[in-house]
């Protein structure tokens, strides 16, 4: 029997926000178009979440701690890899992705896996989610606040945490120039609304939470996309680079641990360098 997926909600808040609805409708259809590109055998929660080559994901999923009996919100959960691999760990999983297709993807996955029976599919927006208040132990979003009103996204959030419970978010970094040229050279591969986070944006995520920190990773490692563009000649509007260096990971491996290498140097001796760094883990605590 296929897990329970809820109907497509738009934002209850937002009656009569024009703007909002349409920028949901952008993503939705969208991810809806991705959705119908994945190659379900490419997906695969083990190796995505113990790449070499994305040691963000594999910080961010460790930095939620043991789940087993724990009911887990994936916000944003895309294709499913991150929810199949939380119900493999024991977690009871409420899936969210604001387009129907990436929902039938992660589906499919989860049946594959035969852990369907630990995880309720939702479509909806992050901006207005279906549950009532304090009903997740933990929360976690993988390249999500960025496609919504994160400030809105932020609260609903909190709102369906429990007290004392950890949300943790991988999101990219705005700020480094290399990443925003590819951003603007490969519109096909991205939506025209998502707005990689700012370091003045951590203020405001941590508002209504009792902490929030965050660490960030692939600085030098960005050299690797230097490479594709530069020496493979792999057309950013063709070929997602983040999602190159996952499928093609161990070609990359000995490469990328010398940069992360790097990184990690770099980052303990000027933290600021920081700022430039492609992806962020942001954890909060409410």
């Amino acid at each position: 029997m296929a897990p329970p997926v809820a109907a497509f909600v738009t934002d209850a808040r937002s009656d009569g926000d024009s703007d909002l609805h349409a920028r949901q409708e952008r993503e939705r259809a969208f991810h809806d178009r991705w959705a119908a590109e994945v190659e379900p055998s490419e997906l695969d929660p083990i190796r995505r979440a113990f790449c070499p080559t994305t040691p963000e994901t594999t910080f961010a999923l460790k930095a939620l701690g043991d789940l087993r009996g724990k009911r887990l919100l994936d916000l944003g959960c895309g294709a499913g890899e991150t929810t199949a691999w939380f119900a493999m760990q024991g977690a009871t999983v409420d899936a969210v992705d604001i387009s129907p297709g990436m929902i039938d993807v992660a589906r499919g996955l989860a049946e594959r896996l035969n852990v369907s029976d630990r995880v309720t599919f939702h479509v909806a927006p992050g901006e207005s989610l279906p549950f009532p208040d304090a009903t997740f132990d933990a929360v976690f979003g993988h390249d999500c606040l960025h496609h919504m009103d994160f400030e809105r996204a932020r609260d609903e959030v909190r709102r369906v945490m429990k007290p004392s419970r950890r949300a943790v978010f991988a999101e990219p970094l705005g700020h480094n120039p290399i990443i925003n040229y590819f951003r603007d050279i490969s519109p096909k591969t991205r939506t025209p609304d998502e707005v990689p986070l700012r370091f003045g944006d951590f203020k405001k995520l941590g508002k209504g939470f009792r902490s929030l920190v965050h660490r960030e990773f692939q600085f030098a490692t960005l050299s690797l996309f230097l490479w594709f563009y530069l020496v493979e000649s792999s057309d950013p509007n063709q070929v997602r680079y983040w999602k190159k260096i996952i499928v093609e990971a161990d070609r990359y491996r000995q490469a990328f641990a010398v940069l992360d290498w790097i990184d990690r140097a770099a980052l303990v001796v000027c933290p600021p360098a920081g700022r430039l760094c492609r992806m962020t883990v942001i954890v909060v605590e409410r």
